[in-house]
């Protein structure tokens, strides 16, 4: 899950990580009275969507007066904007944050992150910061400095030192550079996020540091042990399929294609995937069903591929262990039965009662077609929508 900016600097201020001095609006008149309220200009108006770039995109601006601050709110607020984050179609905007401008001396970049591949967790800063970390990664990797934390040891002092040396900071600013990426780590292991990321992370002429920018990104897994992280969560920012079906406990994303996939099982979806871009088709979502579905969760399942108008044709592809073939076949019946089927299904199915599975789709008197192997059904279901 992914959260706001305005609202990882809360939890980056309970753990005393320094933020400049800031506030949410979602009017005009709001973010001019804020802008006020901190005092001096100039101040930073930002807008609040989830995706980065976006002052490249117009979304961040600086204001030196009070009508300024006006115009650059009424400019932002309402706006549709695109960022490399966002694809073409853009975010909306319904709310800014305005924060105190401060005097920067250097940008740097700070993130914290589990590392799968060595299960540790990894703590990357960078003099190069206020850019795409990925391209500095990319054309200049040596700039980025990497320090592994066992997380059965957890953070320890010299862990913090070498990010802080390594950063090449002012004498001044180091033991508060130490003090930063411990608390940052902390925040990372106490809410199971997936990243924590400052960027830029600002180095002011008096040699303070403050997280100018502020990212979390949460493993949607461990979410029903962090009640309070919930709150955050913004459907309006996310995709009305994905949040209808996170409803019903699907597993579902959506894809740029437009072969609708079911599946059970995140390593057969895929595999799935896989086989449908071999077959010369495009995926046009990632859909789990789970492996104890029931012909209801099957059905909304159905439903929800369906809302998808890109959908040409629809792969059904399920191994038949705890959700057998039979409850399967019901739910897909059910469910094109009562949504109004317009586009052709293609159904492969093996294990748990697939004879009377595939009698169930035989006998429904709907355009449900079944294939002999995997390979069968991709190239079916590709020919189809192509």
């Amino acid at each position: 899950m992914k959260i706001h900016e305005y609202q990882a600097k809360e939890l980056f201020a309970k753990q005393q990580i320094p933020i400049p001095k800031g506030y949410l609006a979602t009017s005009t008149e709001q973010a001019v009275d804020v802008a006020d309220q901190l005092g001096a200009y100039p101040v930073v108006v930002k807008a609040q969507i989830h995706a980065g770039g976006r002052g490249k995109g117009g979304g961040v601006k600086l204001a030196w007066s009070k009508d300024e601050a006006k115009e650059v709110a009424s400019s932002i607020l309402g706006m549709n904007l695109v960022t490399h984050q966002t694809g073409p179609q853009g975010q909306p905007v319904k709310k800014v944050l305005v924060e105190q401008g401060l005097d920067i001396a250097q940008e740097l970049y700070m993130s914290v992150i589990p590392d799968r591949a060595s299960a540790q967790v990894v703590i990357m800063a960078s003099m190069a910061g206020g850019v795409d970390i990925e391209e500095v990664a990319e054309k200049t990797p040596e700039k980025i400095i990497k320090v592994a934390v066992d997380p059965m040891l957890g953070i320890q002092a010299y862990h913090c030192r070498q990010v802080a040396f390594g950063l090449d900071l002012p004498a001044e600013a180091r033991k508060e550079c130490m003090a930063l990426v411990s608390n940052l780590y902390k925040l990372l292991m106490t809410y199971d996020c997936s990243l924590v990321e400052i960027n830029p992370l600002v180095l002011t002429s008096d040699n303070r540091l403050l997280a100018l920018d502020a990212k979390m990104n949460f493993d949607d897994n461990a979410l029903f042990r962090h009640k309070n992280i919930l709150e955050y969560r913004d459907l309006d920012e996310e995709d009305p399929l994905e949040v209808e079906a996170s409803k019903y406990g699907l597993n579902y994303i959506k894809m740029d294609g437009n072969v609708g996939n079911m599946v059970n099982g995140a390593g057969l979806a895929m595999a799935t995937m896989d086989i449908i871009k071999k077959a010369g088709a495009e995926p046009a979502n990632f859909l789990d069903v789970g492996g104890g579905a029931s012909a209801e969760m099957v059905e909304n399942g159905f439903r929800i591929i369906l809302g998808d108008g890109n959908v040409k044709g629809i792969f059904i592809n399920i191994f038949g262990g705890i959700l057998r073939c039979d409850v399967l076949a019901q739910g897909v019946v059910q469910a094109a039965t009562k949504v109004g089927l317009n586009v052709p299904v293609v159904v492969r199915m093996e294990g748990t009662n697939v004879e009377q599975g595939r009698q169930i789709l035989a006998e429904s008197g709907l355009d449900l077609r079944t294939a002999k192997d995997l390979a069968d059904a991709a190239r079916q279901v590709a020919a189809l929508v192509n």
